[in-house]
């Protein structure tokens, strides 16, 4: 053939090729094949196929070969619904790359569509996962379950109360457990971190995108980092979406009236004392006022999101102030205003003249 042992008519120029491993050492340096190829693309205006990139990368030692082994585990399908089941989890990660502080993302992700919802927060817990369930439900509505693992958060390991054995309780509720009850959302726990593999998929993804998209934005602290999720989430949805089997959204709206602030709070009940105090947190509070005519032996102290102390009873919200100073009891009152003397007795004191006679002594002992 007359073109055997030319160049191809397609070959990139080598000038070309030197210039996007130069871009790439500078400034993609660790992204994947993929992800460089959408960002010379994106950014500098360069076309390039994601092989050929990946070849060149190879050749160049910036990048290795790598052989997937997939253990073999059965297929679960999507769900048919949008809303039907959705799965949330935690993932702790240097997303910051060392330019800030050790965060971690609360993510969610719909089961049939693979639209996701996330935050960053500094630690994983009860406050975390209210505040970003409540984000979620705000923004796309009520779903009809909830997937997620057995950390302590989500599924209590404490042990069933005597009130709640007299309630017929089985199992004992996490205040995240318990707010998801009072918002009608269904509870299944996984047994194993594949089962929700979903979920641990998209981290996979973020580690490798978010993480590289925030280092070239310069996000360094949490603040910025969740105002750069409003911007990024969208696009990730576009391109990472699926169509659901059925159009029909399984999310409900937020009844009316529905005081979400009370349900995403962590409540605990306490006894009140006859002096009308309660003790909570190693703080004492004083109620200022109670409903008339009301017997009041217990209260439930609500502690929300906003870091607000809330005291109630049977939903009525009672006024309470802040006691900075314990106030003493009548028996330290006493001690504090009884001031205690040592008497140190003078040198020529009559008690220190007094010996006893030795000879007195032999005598009574020889007697005895």
């Amino acid at each position: 053939h007359y073109s055997r042992g030319k160049p191809s008519l397609r070959k990139i120029p080598e000038q070309l090729k030197k210039k996007v491993i130069d871009l790439y050492q500078q400034r993609y340096l660790g992204f994947g094949p993929t992800l460089a190829q959408e960002k010379l693309l994106e950014i500098d205006g360069i076309q390039i196929s994601r092989e050929t990139l990946r070849k060149q990368l190879i050749n160049e030692g910036l990048w290795e070969k790598r052989c997937k082994r997939i253990k073999h585990r059965r297929w679960r399908e999507r769900k048919a619904y949008c809303g039907e089941m959705v799965q949330m989890d935690g993932s702790h990660h240097d997303w910051l790359e060392g330019r800030g502080p050790e965060l971690v993302i609360m993510a969610y992700i719909d089961d049939a569509t693979n639209t996701v919802y996330a935050r960053f927060y500094d630690y994983e817990g009860t406050i975390p996962a209210l505040d970003s369930f409540k984000g979620y439900i705000e923004q796309y509505g009520l779903p009809q379950s909830l997937y997620l693992d057995k950390h302590s958060t989500y599924k209590s390991n404490a042990r069933l109360t005597i009130e709640e054995e007299l309630e017929g309780l089985s199992l004992p509720k996490s205040q995240f457990g318990r707010a998801l009850e009072e918002l009608g959302v269904e509870v299944i726990h996984a047994n194993s971190p594949q089962a929700k593999g979903r979920i641990e998929r998209l981290f996979k993804t973020f580690q490798d995108r978010l993480v590289k998209e925030m280092r070239l934005a310069n996000i360094n602290s949490k603040e910025q980092a969740n105002g750069f999720l409003k911007g990024y989430l969208p696009k990730h949805n576009k391109k990472y979406g699926k169509s659901p089997l059925n159009m029909t959204n399984l999310h409900r709206k937020i009844p009316q009236g529905m005081n979400l602030d009370s349900i995403f709070s962590i409540k605990t009940k306490r006894a009140l004392k006859n002096d009308w105090t309660i003790f909570y947190n190693n703080q004492l509070y004083q109620i200022e006022e109670t409903p008339p005519n009301a017997r009041i032996k217990t209260v439930i102290v609500e502690e929300r999101i906003d870091n607000t102390i809330h005291i109630l009873y049977n939903g009525i919200e009672l006024k309470y102030k802040k006691i900075e100073k314990r106030p003493l009891k009548p028996k330290e009152e006493k001690e504090q205003l009884k001031i205690r003397k040592i008497h140190i007795p003078s040198i020529d004191h009559p008690w220190r003249r007094f010996k006893i006679n030795p000879y007195k002594r032999s005598f009574l002992s020889n007697r005895k």
